[in-house]
């Protein structure tokens, strides 16, 4: 019998597609060395505070924080002071996340920072890598072009999708309904003297911010176009008093308004509906992290306006908060006098590309 040298090559071409989509859908031979070397406690690790065992809050809610080991002496400084300014006197647990293992050093060190109870976890690959079906050579390409005009623009794991679409899934995570995002190097520069965790859960809201400001345009070219293809593939997702138009510009493009994502506080339902979690599928596929460089901010804030009612997202204008270079600071002469330490006339919502004024006139 004969071969037929057209049916031959497109046999091995299968063979070939199917190999490679094998390949580059397991990951890198050393994350797989390393991730058989890694102990349990290394991939989860709870340590709980004497005394706080059978503690109840009103609240099933926690600070989580993605945090590398070298960024130990930043973290430490802004939850000393996040403890002194609130959670002394509430006890919320921590959940402390990273894609390597914390070293004891580390973990010791939060330990004796924190007055709640600390889980210690790490981020599944999955997670954290990139997906199997990208084109990394496009992906690369895009990061080179990139390097020069935006921040973070030749940056790879500034891309990971973690905080769009992973967090909330993490295990360490399952037993809490609520969560506050918190970044290593932050300052609370107010006395937090109510539970904003309470506030959230007694007045129904599920997402809280306390600044805002426009994205870089070329980070985000194709966001609001694959946002608005997903708003037509499914209609009946959309919050029927929605806040998009906070995000429209008067020709109907995005403005590049956002919520500051490093401070968000939120409910984990959100989350982990069946809404949010179809759009970042649908964004997901698009491949715009890797490609452009679509961040967890816009990408949360999109989602926000457009799944949840206005009531249901909440301005924190008394809490106060810095993230260089920006911060949010209390206007009020007498609250700010009384509760805080930082300046009202420098508060982001004074500066020109803030888009918190244009919120609060909706």
């Amino acid at each position: 019998m004969q071969h037929q040298p057209g049916l031959t090559r497109a046999v091995l071409v299968l063979v070939c597609l199917a190999a490679a989509a094998l390949y580059f859908a397991r990951p890198p031979p050393i994350e797989r060395v390393r991730a058989l070397g890694y102990t349990s406690e290394q991939i989860r690790d709870s340590r709980f505070k004497l005394g706080r065992a059978n503690t109840t809050r009103p609240v099933r809610a926690a600070f989580v924080i993605l945090a590398r080991n070298s960024e130990l002496h930043e973290l430490r400084a802004t939850v000393r002071q996040l403890e002194d300014q609130f959670n002394v006197r509430h006890g919320y647990p921590y959940v402390f996340l990273n894609n390597e293992p914390f070293t004891n050093g580390f973990k010791q060190a939060m330990e004796w920072a924190t007055s709640g109870d600390c889980h210690f976890g790490l981020v599944p690959y999955e997670h954290w890598a990139e997906p199997p079906w990208l084109d990394r050579v496009r992906a690369a390409r895009a990061r080179a072009v990139m390097a020069d005009r935006v921040p973070y623009g030749g940056s790879k794991s500034y891309r990971q999708m973690f905080e769009s679409g992973f967090f909330f899934r993490h295990p360490l995570l399952d037993d809490f309904d609520y969560y506050w995002r918190v970044e290593p190097g932050v300052e609370f520069t107010c006395n937090i003297s109510y539970d904003p965790f309470r506030f959230m859960a007694e007045n129904n809201k599920d997402y809280g911010f306390t600044i805002s400001l426009r994205e870089f345009p070329a980070t985000v070219h194709s966001l609001w176009a694959t946002a608005n293809a997903f708003r037509a593939t499914y209609p009946e997702f959309v919050a029927p008093a929605n806040t998009l138009r906070w995000l429209t510009a008067p020709s109907g493009d995005y403005n590049m308004c956002h919520f500051w994502s490093n401070f968000e506080i939120g409910a984990l339902s959100f989350f982990r509906s069946p809404e949010y979690l179809a759009y970042f599928d649908f964004l997901d596929r698009a491949g715009g992290f890797f490609y452009e460089r679509w961040g967890d901010a816009p990408v949360h804030s999109i989602a926000v306006a457009m799944l949840l009612n206005q009531s249901q997202v909440h301005y924190f204008d008394n809490i106060g908060y810095y993230h260089r270079p920006f911060q949010n600071c209390p206007t009020d002469p007498d609250f700010n006098s009384r509760h805080c330490f930082c300046n009202p006339n420098r508060s982001m919502i004074h500066h020109a590309d803030s888009c918190t004024r244009a919120w609060l006139d909706l």
